[in-house]
């Protein structure tokens, strides 16, 4: 399992136009792709991360991301962007359901 992960920090007053410009429709999405999470931090609302839980290998998420569509979704959402803080793809070593 692998984790896409990117911490951003928005302009001001910009979280809804960031969410629809960044997240993609239902039928967009490339297989692989198990979860999306979009969460903001409870002491700067303007701190915005988003990752995503992909079932497969490094090369499929890539190949999945070339299609285009990803990068034109990120530019329109970069208009909201401030600044960046962490941005990776990260190899999950442990996953537990704690219910």
């Amino acid at each position: 399992m692998i984790c896409a992960l990117t911490v951003r920090k928005l302009k001001p007053g910009t979280e809804d136009q960031f969410r629809e410009a960044f997240t993609p429709d239902m039928d967009d999405i490339p297989s692989g792709w198990k979860r999306f999470y979009a969460v903001r931090n409870v002491a700067d609302e303007n701190e915005v991360i988003t990752f995503g839980l992909f079932d497969g290998t490094l090369e499929d998420l890539r190949a999945g991301q070339d299609s285009g569509e990803y990068d034109e979704r990120r530019s329109k959402a970069d208009e909201f962007v401030e600044s960046y803080g962490a941005d990776g793809i990260y190899e999950v070593l442990e996953e537990r359901a704690m219910d």
